[in-house]
């Protein structure tokens, strides 16, 4: 019950007495990113997407995070297009397939899935997963597309530390984004650690744990301390560590509750204590093991 009064009132506070503004964080290419965006795994149907944006751009998220695995960069396209938010604020990610890796192959997905957008250029690019073989020569291809301005940032997603220091030792551009799994109970503060060291961005997905550990009594603890749903401490959290968080959702009140926390701040004791509930729990593959 406290939950779902928390969550009622968030949603009212935002609609009727304004938003607090989605905080940006600069870049080590001189570009700013939204600390917060819009995870869109999983959602496919056009109706689904357009609400999920709907709701999105109406709370105040700029940042949309897409991939080509995910099937709805068409659908995607077409609710930006469709919306009333000018295309140079919104932050649009997209990521390369895996089947994709090589030169001539990312050339021509990146080339696809501008396509399947619609749009002239993407805001950021990913290396969804470090696939063996011929990622070295995908970064090449990488970096041509960001020195043609069609991708105003490129990075790369899932790299573990020996993934990121075979990159730095081959790449003439750094990546800016190293987006991987991230929360209090999966916190990799290796790969944070060499993300801080080379001025990348750490991006969290499954910033909530897919909501498995709403009811850990420490989670708990933490909503009654801070007046916050168990989804607005997670993601306090992430922010709190430099993080970008998007979480997916494409129910209309849960997008705006997870807007809602830039009002508030974890204190560093309970940042610490929160840290402790690693346990390394994964929701998706290991990036050693799908190599």
């Amino acid at each position: 019950p406290f939950t779902v009064y928390c969550l009622l009132f968030t949603v009212y506070r935002l609609q009727k007495e304004g938003k607090m503004p989605i905080k940006k964080v600069k870049m080590n290419n001189g570009i700013e990113i939204p600390l917060l965006g819009l995870g869109t795994y999983a959602i496919t149907s056009q109706t689904d997407v357009e609400n999920a944006l709907s709701a999105a751009f109406e709370a105040g998220y700029r940042l949309i995070d897409s991939a080509a695995a995910y099937n709805n960069e068409k659908q995607i396209g077409k609710a930006i297009k469709k919306s009333n938010v000018p295309r140079e604020e919104i932050f649009l990610t997209t990521k390369l397939d895996n089947w994709d890796h090589g030169y001539d192959n990312a050339l021509r997905a990146f080339d696809e899935s501008l396509k399947n957008l619609d749009m002239e250029y993407v805001d950021l690019y990913l290396v969804h997963w470090p696939i063996t073989g011929k990622r070295k020569e995908t970064w090449k291809a990488f970096e041509k597309i960001y020195k043609e301005g069609r991708a105003k940032s490129i990075g790369v997603s899932n790299y573990t530390v020996r993934h990121l220091i075979e990159l730095l030792d081959n790449a003439e551009v750094i990546p800016a984004i190293n987006q991987v799994e991230l929360n209090p109970f999966c916190y990799p503060k290796e790969i944070l650690k060499i993300c801080k060291e080379n001025n990348i961005i750490v991006e969290a997905y499954t910033p909530l744990a897919r909501t498995h550990k709403f009811m850990h009594p420490l989670i708990k603890e933490m909503t009654q301390k801070y007046n916050k749903t168990p989804a607005q401490v997670l993601l306090r959290w992430g922010v709190q560590h430099d993080a970008v968080v998007i979480p997916k959702s494409s129910r209309r009140e849960r997008i705006f509750e997870n807007a809602d926390i830039f009002d508030f701040e974890i204190s560093e004791g309970d940042m610490e204590t929160m840290n402790k509930l690693d346990e390394n729990l994964r929701s998706s593959e290991d990036p050693n093991e799908i190599e």
